[in-house]
């Protein structure tokens, strides 16, 4: 049986948020905007999961990480409090995109965030890597 380290679980969970804000392009390219928005927020969920696996921070609900996040990483300037700010817009669009009837995104918005979302990524890359 495999055993995996918490930096294990890190690395997955950072190469899946690559993957999936690659992936968003295809979505743009298709205009399928709330999707682009539903995979932008869950793109910048993992690496922020990524972020507090390697803190040995479990936390079983999109509030808490967010909560946490805030907490421990914008508060503390470790992430650039306007990309922290990102991660919260992107969390309740996407709730509102996933769960609210006649709720649909535009291109304007998915090209506001689409870049947004790629820098939250990288810097929590470059955190990580430290």
């Amino acid at each position: 049986m495999t055993v995996y380290t918490p930096e294990d679980y890190s690395k997955y969970r950072i190469e899946r948020a690559k993957e999936t804000i690659r992936e968003i392009q295809d979505h743009i390219d298709n205009k399928y905007w709330n999707t682009a928005i539903n995979r932008m927020y869950y793109a910048c969920f993992y690496a922020v999961s990524a972020l507090m696996t390697v803190n040995s921070i479990d936390i079983s609900s999109h509030s808490g990480v967010r909560q946490k996040f805030g907490e421990l990483f914008a508060k503390t300037g470790k992430i650039d409090r306007d990309l922290a700010k990102h991660f919260t817009e992107l969390s309740e669009k996407r709730h509102k995109g996933d769960y609210n009837d006649f709720y649909d995104f535009d291109e304007e918005t998915v090209l506001r965030l689409y870049p947004v979302s790629q820098r939250f990524i990288e810097q929590i890359e470059k955190i990580l890597e430290k």
